[in-house]
């Protein structure tokens, strides 16, 4: 009988990553805490991961649609004051400089 060798391939973490960003990975679980029978807290977890084109693949483009991932930054508006209110100003700092003769 003819002895078959093993192949015994070493993996580096490059190939690894490109293998799961390529094809995916998927983790969901439930975590429940309970006491006497009442349920306490309950977090669920979904996590994908894969490359951004395997996502587009599959329907998850979600970013693309984001108004706060796509929208330009706008400078927020100062609050508006209501009639009548009186606003103060903030007291200035002084100057401090030395006065040469």
């Amino acid at each position: 009988m003819e002895r078959v060798p093993a192949t015994s391939g070493t993996t580096n973490l490059i190939d690894i990553l490109d293998r799961v960003l390529d094809k995916g990975l998927v983790i969901a679980g439930d975590v429940r805490v309970s006491l006497a029978n009442v349920e306490l807290l309950t977090i669920r977890i979904r996590l994908l991961i894969c490359s951004v084109d395997k996502a587009e693949q599959i329907g998850l483009n979600w970013w693309k649609y984001d108004p706060h991932l796509t929208a330009p930054a706008q400078v927020p508006a100062l609050p508006r004051v209501p009639p009548g209110a009186t606003v103060r100003n903030p007291p200035r700092a002084r100057r401090t400089a030395k006065r040469t003769r």
